[in-house]
């Protein structure tokens, strides 16, 4: 498509946009020993943000009725089951769990904006820096992060879980096999936790293969064949930014600024409604982040 066109997605996503001010976020996510981690530097937006303030150190009201890309637990409960501690979310049935890295960390990263747009409160689970095989030093890869409690998943069965990432693997020269099999541990712990919930996997941003995607691109196309082989839908972005024009949007060399992020957010939420992956959402919506955090800026 045109750069042309792209900008006219973008409407679909503002209205998700416009209520990133409004967030709430958990201020600590309690690991297994009990421990909170840390949000950041004082003062860092997402610090705010971890304690319930915009970016701008405001407070702001969510727009009612809308889908939102991030709100805060209203508690916390001990899964009977694993032993595991969850979060308790309002409406979880009206919910995607999002899995991902910088691109997704963000209260207006484009994976939340998307899939709000879609329809959908988002919780994410995750961090700068981290990947299928990638870890940051703070915390795991997703599915470790995930089995030692590095963050909570949610309690109750959320309407969709979404996993991105992939870029953090490709940077730090992850193999092949390595990132499959991982992806196939996350996949079998998600399914076995939540067994009637349906799972997709968004790809790596990238550039394309003919345009200097390298192996952001070859990460993205390997992600699809993972997707494939277990029968989830798969929403390939590894040519995303030359398809539509949005490499003049790139704030460094990985990461979009806000104007792409919204646009992407645009583009994902209409190819979550091609794939019947959307929701028609009811009034009066919320929507969380589970963990704030990396102040990277050259990691996914």
């Amino acid at each position: 498509m045109p750069p042309a066109k792209a900008t006219t997605m973008r409407g679909a996503a503002w209205a998700a946009a416009a209520v990133v001010t409004g967030i709430v976020a958990v201020s600590g996510v309690m690991g297994p020993a009990g421990n909170a981690f840390s949000t950041g530097s004082p003062d860092s937006s997402l610090s705010r943000a971890a304690s319930g303030q915009a970016a701008s150190g405001k407070a702001a009201a969510l727009k009612p009725g809308s889908a939102n890309p991030a709100v805060a637990a209203s508690a916390h409960v001990r899964n009977a089951g694993n032993g595991r501690l969850e979060a308790v979310l309002p409406d979880i049935g009206k919910t995607v769990l999002l899995i991902g890295d910088s691109q997704s960390e963000p209260v207006d990263g484009w994976p939340r904006l998307g899939l709000a747009a879609a329809g959908y409160n988002v919780y994410f689970c995750g961090r700068g820096g981290t990947g299928y095989v990638a870890a940051n030093g703070a915390t795991g890869n997703y599915v470790d992060a995930l089995q030692r409690g590095d963050w909570l998943l949610p309690s109750g069965t959320p309407a969709l879980i979404v996993i991105e990432g992939g870029g953090n693997d490709a940077a730090g020269g992850a193999s092949n096999a390595q990132i499959a099999r991982n992806a196939e541990r996350l996949i079998t712990e998600l399914r076995g936790r939540y067994p009637g919930t349906r799972l997709a996997i968004i790809g790596t941003l990238a550039r394309g293969a003919n345009d200097g995607g390298g192996r952001r691109s070859e990460v993205d196309a390997l992600l699809g064949a993972v997707a494939a082989a277990n029968g989830m839908p798969f929403i390939s972005t590894g040519d995303w930014l030359t398809r539509y024009g949005l490499a003049k949007d790139l704030a460094d060399a990985v990461h979009m600024n806000p104007e792409g992020r919204v646009a992407l957010g645009g583009i994902l939420g209409r190819r979550l409604r091609e794939l019947g992956l959307d929701r028609n959402p009811a009034a009066g919506q919320d929507a969380l982040a589970a963990v704030p955090g990396s102040d990277s800026t050259f990691q996914d």
